[in-house]
C-alpha cells in the first residue's frame, strides 16, 4: 500500500508539473489565431514603453525583448522560475550605448545582440556591431565579446539569428560607401571551430539594391524570414520570406501579406523552436500569430 501511495504520489507530482510547464508557457498569454495580436499587453507589450527584437529559449522558460528607456535601448529578460514568471529584469542596458535585438546562440550558452559600444566600452560609440555575453552558473558575464571581423565591419551590423549548425545569418551596410547608407544586405557566416568565417551575401533572390534586414533564418536552414523595405510593400517596413528549393537554391522573396504587414512598419521576426508561433514588432510592440498563416505561401 504505501509503495502504491508513494507511485501515485511521484505521478501525481510529475503530472502536475507537466501541467504547470503546459499551462504557463508563453507567458500564462492565451495563444493567438491567425490575425497577429499584441503580446503579453501590460507586462512585455507596456504602452509607454517602445518594444522590439523578442526570442524564446527553446524550453519557452526565458523571454528576452529589447525596451527603450530614457532614449537607450536595453535587453530585458523575463524567467519562469518556482512555477511563476518573473518581472523583466534588465541583462544588459547603458545611459551611453545601445543594446538591443537579443538572440541565443543554437547551444544557448551565449546571448548574442548589436550594441553601438567603443571597443573598449569607454570611448565614444561607433556604428552598430554585433556582440555577445555567456551564460555563467546563475547569470550572464558583464563584459560583451565583438563577434569578430567575420561578422563586423566598419559600418553597421543588425540582427542575428542561427542554424543549428552555428551558422549566423545577419545583415550589414559594410559593402557601402556611407555608415548612413539605408542598402542593407542579408549575408551568413559559417562557425569554424568557434570562429566565424568570412561572411557571404545571400543571392538577388533575398537581396536588392533596397534595404533587407532582421533576419529569422529556420535552424534547419530551410528559409528565411526578413523585413525589407521596398516600394511594393504595404507600408514603411515589410516582412518577407524566401524559401529553399529542392536544390537549396533560395527561392525568390514573397511578401507575408497584409494578414501580417500593415502600412506601419513589421520588423525583427522570430519563430519559436516548436514552429507554432511568429513573433514580430510593430511600431512599438511585440505581436505574435499562429504560424500557419506562412503555409500558404510555399
Amino acid at each position: 500500500m504505501n509503495y502504491f501511495r508513494t507511485v501515485m504520489a511521484l505521478i501525481l507530482i510529475f503530472a502536475g508539473s507537466l501541467q504547470a510547464q503546459t499551462g504557463t508557457r508563453y507567458l500564462n498569454q492565451n495563444p493567438p489565431g491567425r490575425i497577429p495580436i499584441v503580446f503579453a499587453p501590460d507586462v512585455v507589450s507596456l504602452k509607454d514603453h517602445y518594444e522590439y527584437g523578442s526570442v524564446f529559449s527553446s524550453d519557452g522558460t526565458e523571454f528576452y525583448y529589447a525596451v527603450i528607456i530614457n532614449k537607450k535601448p536595453q535587453i530585458r529578460c523575463i524567467r519562469f522560475e518556482n512555477n511563476v514568471w518573473t518581472a523583466p529584469k534588465t541583462v544588459i542596458g547603458s545611459d551611453r550605448y545601445e543594446y538591443n535585438d537579443p538572440f541565443l546562440s543554437p547551444d544557448e550558452k551565449r546571448l548574442y545582440f548589436i550594441s553601438d559600444r567603443a571597443v573598449d566600452g569607454q570611448g565614444e560609440k561607433k556604428d552598430f556591431d554585433i556582440w555577445y555575453i555567456e551564460r555563467q552558473k546563475n547569470a550572464w558575464s558583464t563584459v560583451p565579446v565583438n563577434a569578430g571581423p567575420g561578422i563586423n565591419t566598419g559600418k553597421n551590423e543588425y540582427y542575428m539569428s542561427f542554424t543549428k549548425e552555428g551558422t549566423m545569418y545577419f545583415s550589414s551596410n559594410g559593402g557601402t560607401d556611407h555608415s548612413t547608407d539605408k542598402n542593407y544586405d542579408i549575408r551568413f557566416s559559417p562557425s569554424v571551430r568557434g570562429k566565424f568565417q568570412p561572411s557571404q551575401p545571400l543571392p538577388p533572390a533575398v537581396n536588392t539594391a533596397h534595404y533587407e534586414a532582421d533576419v529569422f533564418v529556420s535552424p534547419d536552414e530551410q528559409y528565411v524570414i526578413f523585413c525589407a523595405e521596398r516600394p511594393d510593400g504595404f507600408g514603411k517596413g515589410d516582412l518577407y520570406i524566401s524559401f529553399k528549393s529542392k536544390t537549396g537554391a533560395w527561392q525568390k522573396a514573397k511578401n507575408l501579406g497584409s494578414v501580417i504587414n500593415t502600412d506601419a512598419y513589421e520588423f525583427c521576426p522570430f519563430m519559436t523552436s516548436d514552429g507554432k508561433y511568429l513573433f514580430f514588432s510593430r511600431d512599438g510592440d511585440i505581436f505574435w500569430v499562429d504560424a500557419t498563416v506562412i503555409e500558404t505561401l510555399k
